[in-house]
C-alpha cells in the first residue's frame, strides 16, 4: 500500500499550484493553500518589541487573514458606523516595508437592523481575500463578493447570492484560472459557485445534495490536479465533495457525520486530509481517484482522537500535523493514520498552522505562538506572546511573518 500511494502521488496526482512569485502569499494559507512556506530565516521567538519590524493599528474588527503581493499587504475589516448598528465592510492595503496604510475602500455597507447575529468568536469580516496579481477579490459571505483593482477601486460587486447564514461568514474564496470559487452553506441553502473574475457573474453554481440535519458550514475549498483535471475539494455538512472546476459537476463524494465544518483540506500522497467538524470531529484520509459515492471504497483511514474543529491540518512530507481547538498538538503518519506523538500546548486554537524551514508554527487565540521542530519526535524550539487575541492565520513573505491580532497587524522579522 505504501509503494502504491507513493506511485499514485508522483504519477497521477499533484497539488494544484497558482502561478506566483515564491515571496508572494496570495491567498489563505499561502501559494498552495496549505500553510507551506519554502523560504528560510523566520524568527522562532518574538514579543511586542522583539523581532518586530513594525506594528500597525487596524480599525474595526476582522478575523480574515492577510495576503501579500508585490510589497503590499491586503486585508479586510468590519468597522462599526457611529450612531447606528451598521458595519462598513472595508478592504485595505498597507505598505509591507513600513506598515503605512495606503488605502481603505468601503466595499459594502451592512445594514445592522437586518443583519443576523454572528458567533461570539466570529467577525463580520472573516473570509480572507485572494489576488491573481492584477486584481484583489474580497468576500463577505452573505453580504456579497467584490473585485477591486490594486489601488482600491471597485471593479464589480455581486450581492445576488443570498442565503441565510448561521453564526456569520467564514469560508474564503479561491482562484482557479478565470474563476473565483467559494462555498455558501447556510441554514436554508447550500451551494458552491464559480464567478467570472472579469464580471462577477456566475459561470456555474452547483447545489449541495445534503441530508444533514444542520446544513451550515464554513470551509475554504482546495483545488487539486488529478489525471489532468482540476478538482475542487469542498467539505460541507455530512460530506466532502469533489467538483469539476470547469463545469461544477460533482465527481465524487465521501460521507461523514459533521456540520459547521471549518478546516481547509490539504492534499498529498494521492489523498486529501480533512476534519469533519462538529460535534465530534474526525480526521479523514480519502483517495482522490474515485467516482460517485466513495465512502466505502476510498477512505484510507480515520482518526477521532484530538481532531480539530477549527484549525486546518498541515501536511509535511509524509506527516500530518494538527492542533485541536483545546490545544492538543498531534503528529500523524499520513499514510496510515498512526499517531507518532500528541502533546498538550495549553490554550485554545483557531488559526491554522504553518510550516517553514523544518519548523511548525502554532498560534493560540490569546496571541501565543509555539514553534516545534517538524518530525516524528516532539521538540519545542520557541515560544512567543503578543498579549492580544488572534484568530487569523499567518501570512508569510520575504522572510517575515504578518500576524493579525484583534487590533493590530504585526510584521515579525528576525533582526
Amino acid at each position: 500500500m505504501r509503494h502504491f500511494l507513493l506511485a499514485l502521488a508522483s504519477l497521477s496526482s499533484i497539488a494544484f499550484l497558482t502561478s506566483s512569485r515564491a515571496e508572494d502569499w496570495r491567498e489563505f494559507r499561502g501559494p498552495t493553500g496549505q500553510g507551506l512556506y519554502d523560504g528560510k530565516g523566520l524568527p522562532i521567538e518574538w514579543s511586542t518589541t522583539k523581532n518586530v519590524a513594525w506594528k500597525q493599528a487596524i480599525p474595526g474588527r476582522g478575523w480574515s487573514s492577510p495576503i501579500v503581493l508585490d510589497g503590499r499587504v491586503y486585508l479586510t475589516s468590519a468597522i462599526a458606523v457611529s450612531s447606528s448598528k451598521d458595519q462598513s465592510l472595508k478592504a485595505m492595503a498597507l505598505d509591507a516595508g513600513s506598515g503605512n496604510v495606503l488605502w481603505k475602500t468601503e466595499v459594502f455597507r451592512q445594514d445592522g437592523a437586518k443583519a443576523p447575529n454572528i458567533h461570539p468568536k466570529n467577525s463580520h469580516a472573516s473570509p480572507s481575500p485572494v489576488t491573481d496579481g492584477k486584481r484583489f477579490y474580497v468576500h463577505f459571505g452573505h453580504q456579497g463578493t467584490a473585485c477591486l483593482d490594486l489601488d482600491g477601486k471597485v471593479v464589480w460587486r455581486n450581492r445576488d447570492l443570498r442565503y441565510a447564514p448561521v453564526h456569520g461568514n467564514g469560508g474564503s474564496p479561491i482562484l482557479v484560472g478565470d474563476k473565483l470559487i467559494f462555498s455558501c452553506d447556510g441554514g436554508d441553502k447550500q451551494f458552491v459557485v464559480a464567478l467570472d473574475t472579469a464580471t462577477g457573474k456566475p459561470r456555474w453554481k452547483t447545489e449541495r445534495k445534503s441530508t444533514a440535519v444542520k446544513k451550515f458550514s464554513f470551509s475554504t475549498p482546495l483545488a487539486i490536479a488529478v489525471d489532468g483535471k482540476t478538482q475542487i475539494i469542498s467539505p460541507g455538512s455530512d460530506a466532502v465533495v469533489a467538483y469539476d472546476a470547469a463545469s461544477g459537476s460533482e465527481l465524487w463524494r465521501a460521507k461523514y457525520d459533521g456540520y459547521s465544518v471549518i478546516p481547509r483540506p490539504v492534499f498529498g500522497l494521492g489523498m486529501v486530509f480533512l476534519s469533519s467538524g462538529y460535534d465530534n470531529p474526525k480526521l479523514y484520509a480519502i483517495k482522490v481517484d474515485g467516482k460517485g459515492d466513495v465512502t466505502e471504497s476510498h477512505i484510507a483511514w480515520t482518526l477521532a482522537k484530538n481532531a480539530p474543529h477549527t484549525p486546518s491540518p498541515l501536511l509535511v512530507d509524509a506527516e500530518l500535523y494538527t492542533i485541536s481547538d483545546r490545544g492538543m498538538a498531534s503528529c500523524i503518519d499520513a499514510r496510515t493514520g498512526t499517531i507518532h506523538w500528541q502533546e498538550r500546548l495549553g490554550g485554545n486554537f483557531s488559526a491554522s498552522p504553518l510550516h517553514a524551514d523544518g519548523r511548525i508554527y502554532l498560534q493560540s487565540e490569546d496571541g501565543a505562538t509555539t514553534v516545534i521542530r517538524a518530525g516524528t519526535k516532539f521538540e519545542k524550539v520557541g515560544e512567543s506572546r503578543l498579549e492580544e487575541r488572534t484568530f487569523a492565520s499567518y501570512a508569510v513573505a520575504d522572510g517575515a511573518i504578518y500576524l493579525r491580532t484583534e487590533k493590530h497587524l504585526y510584521r515579525i522579522q528576525a533582526k
